[in-house]
């Protein structure tokens, strides 16, 4: 019998969801972010580079965050600092690293090179309100 209840314990844990981040991650296209705008999402543009050491930052202290349930209808937008420059440079972008607020269609607030964890949250924060 003992030997039965240990596999059933190892089975039932094996298929319990992992908790997924309460945040919607996607690569930024004008389409993505023109229809989280239409659904009236709060919206985050994350300008990063994979060669920046700033937005490596920002991408740990985010993730955390995201997963946050408070964040649950968050649309995190990322755009490729390398190679998207034509939407970064029409949105005001002048370098990677700037994290960008939208409620709906409008902006809310922008921050550039901010790493810490909870100066991110406040951030976020702002489209909910």
């Amino acid at each position: 019998m003992r030997g039965f209840i240990v596999p059933a314990i190892v089975a039932v844990a094996a298929i319990a969801p992992a908790p997924a981040s309460a945040a919607e991650i996607r690569p930024f296209s004008p389409q993505a972010f023109a229809a989280a705008q239409r659904a009236g999402r709060p919206i985050l543009i994350d300008v990063h580079a994979d060669w920046c050491p700033v937005c490596r930052a920002q991408d740990q202290a985010l993730g955390p965050l995201l997963k946050r349930n408070e964040f649950k209808n968050l649309v995190v937008l990322k755009l490729d600092f390398d190679k998207q420059a034509q939407y970064w440079r029409a949105m005001g972008v002048r370098q990677q690293s700037t994290l960008i607020v939208f409620r709906g269609r409008n902006e809310v607030a922008r921050e550039v090179a901010e790493t810490d964890p909870e100066a991110l949250a406040e951030l976020i924060r702002t489209a909910n309100r």
